[in-house]
């Protein structure tokens, strides 16, 4: 084996050696890009479901009172005697239970047509990368 041979069998060995290194460094980015997606979605989707919850405090509190004065408002109109309180009470739960099968029906619509975070720019890039090394 000549000195010609050595050197270009080394060289061909570093290169390989060198596009393998630069392979696992694209792929470790990528691993990093796609973490870095998921969290900023995640924390996004977090902060959303605290301020949610924070209106869902504060409107559930009014939903009550309004509630409460629809009832005594129903009792008010229904023609019915003076002590038959409850019939207005009924009449406000019937409506409220309606209102919230329509709205538990929304709710799975909604949900069956969400998609989870995935991240996107993550799966590009390693689509154009594994499209690039391919050819």
């Amino acid at each position: 084996m000549s000195a010609d041979d050595h050197n270009s069998a080394k060289a061909i060995a570093d290169a390989v050696n060198e596009i393998s290194e630069r392979a696992s460094l694209l792929v470790r980015e990528e691993i990093e890009l796609a973490k870095a997606e998921v969290s900023h979605k995640v924390g996004r989707i977090a902060k959303g479901a605290v301020v949610g919850g924070a209106a869902a405090v504060f409107a559930i509190f009014g939903i009550v009172l309004l509630v409460e004065g629809l009832a005594w408002l129903a009792y008010w109109a229904l023609p019915v005697g003076t002590g038959q309180i409850f019939w207005g009470f009924f009449v406000v739960a019937a409506v409220l239970f309606i209102l919230g099968g329509f709205a538990g029906l929304l709710a799975a619509r909604l949900f069956k047509s969400s998609s989870p975070p995935m991240p996107a720019m993550a799966i590009e890039e390693a689509r154009k990368t594994r499209e690039e090394l391919s050819s």
